[in-house]
């Protein structure tokens, strides 16, 4: 069962997340960085069993994944690392919606249908 956050509770957990996702956005840059540099280290891997920087960006890899584990725990739904998106169970009106927060927002502004996604966004 999902944890329901009140617009309040929200915002005190994005104040918390917001670290751990620039943290990923930057771990995210650093990989589209190297991304040229990807097919031969993973031919390399293939190859011969591993290199260096094969095991810098399986590293790197394994960071993120323990970043968003940590802000799953939250109870918050990391719905898109590369835009930096963040969505937030919510009773509204008698039903379930998600408020919505992005990386770059100083707080949760807008909600959505659980099924909308963030297209669907509106103003609180």
């Amino acid at each position: 069962m999902p944890r329901y956050f009140t617009l309040e509770e929200a915002n005190q957990v994005v104040l918390q997340i917001r670290p751990l996702l620039s943290k990923i956005l930057e771990i995210r840059q650093t990989i589209l960085e190297k991304r040229p540099d990807l097919l031969p280290f993973l031919q390399k891997v293939r190859g011969n069993g591993g290199s260096r920087q094969a095991s810098e960006l399986v590293n790197e890899f394994r960071r993120i994944e323990e970043l968003v584990a940590q802000i799953q725990e939250s109870g918050a739904i990391v719905k898109d690392i590369n835009r930096g998106l963040i969505d937030f169970p919510h009773w509204r009106e008698g039903r379930e919606v998600y408020l919505c927060w992005q990386f770059g927002e100083d707080q949760i502004r807008y909600w959505h249908e659980i099924d909308a996604g963030f297209a669907g966004r509106q103003p609180l």
